[in-house]
């Protein structure tokens, strides 16, 4: 079983290609018609589909954190800041992620890119 993921509204759309173009499970936030909720609704919005969020916005740490903390479950985070992280880097990391990886893996966490 992989990992399936969920796009961030902040996500380059050339990770998402490339990402199918490895055959891994995705779907965007602009997809899902999802791209204008708050960063809590869409963490939600991705746990509620089994989906590991991938986002370049530091805002959505600070809610993991905060969930982590307060014992709010959620399906995982993946991180990798805009500007230091490549694009083709994230596609690799999060192939990895998402053909290794099982749910459990990455619940109630979340995980910075580069591996």
């Amino acid at each position: 079983m992989t990992l399936a993921l969920y796009m961030d509204h902040h996500v380059p759309r050339q990770i998402t290609q490339g990402l199918r173009l490895r055959g891994i499970d995705v779907i965007t936030a602009l997809e899902d018609d999802a791209h204008e909720l708050e960063d809590a609704d869409l963490l939600k919005r991705a746990t509620e589909l089994n989906r590991v969020l991938f986002t370049r916005d530091d805002d959505l740490l600070v809610l993991a954190r905060e969930w982590q903390t307060s014992g709010v479950f959620f399906a995982g985070v993946v991180y990798a800041h805009q500007l230091r992280v490549s694009i083709g880097a994230c596609v690799e990391d999060l192939s990895i992620i998402a053909q290794a990886g099982e749910p459990d893996d990455l619940a109630n966490s979340v995980r910075f890119l580069p591996l």
